[in-house]
């Protein structure tokens, strides 16, 4: 159960970790997020920077929170993510249902529009995250992973972590391509 903990713990800090870098890594990462959020028409635009400025605040708490050697630290940080997750989540249904095409900008820039796949995704990690607080609050604290084992488990958490982080790439190799012609038409 320590090894599916720590998997588990560095999955979520590492998807959050680059959830926050892609939002705030670079020149004008920031204000395009901040523009994305204006875009899905959830809240008054006065209050999309406020909102964004928490969202990355929030988002950037989760992987400091997991690397805390504190049971309750790491419990925070799960629930922190869990909550975010499923807020991202019904936002996400909201703006599908609502028929808006707007692209996620959950790691950076991307092209694929929010959908499905994004509601999933979200869905799979909270729940991920929701068993994360749960491990964090009755492993006992006395007892101690193998480092070979824990290790292993880093890893691999941290692997799927940056495979979730990269999905909308993964899933855009088996999308059909769009095809386009000479003059800029697409071809059918």
């Amino acid at each position: 159960m320590h090894y599916l903990a720590i998997a588990i713990r560095c999955l979520i800090g590492v998807v959050f970790l680059l959830s926050f870098v892609g939002k705030v890594g670079g020149r004008g990462k920031f204000t395009a997020f901040t523009a994305s959020i204006r875009d899905l028409r959830f809240l008054p635009a006065v209050r999309t920077p406020a909102v964004a400025r928490l969202v990355v605040v929030a988002e950037g708490s989760v992987p400091v929170l997991l690397a805390v050697p504190s049971p309750i630290a790491v419990a925070a940080g799960h629930v922190l993510a869990l909550a975010l997750l499923l807020a991202f989540a019904a936002v996400i249904v909201f703006t599908v249902r609502r028929g808006l095409r707007v692209t996620c900008r959950c790691f950076g820039a991307s092209p694929i529009p929010l959908g499905a796949e994004h509601v999933a995704r979200n869905v799979v990690l909270a729940v991920l995250a929701a068993a994360g607080a749960v491990a964090a609050g009755v492993l006992p604290a006395g007892e101690a992973a193998h480092p070979a084992g824990a290790l292993i488990a880093a890893v691999g958490g941290l692997t799927l972590g940056a495979l979730v982080a990269v999905l909308d790439e993964i899933l855009g190799l088996f999308r059909p391509m769009s095809r386009v012609g000479p003059s800029g038409s697409r071809l059918r």
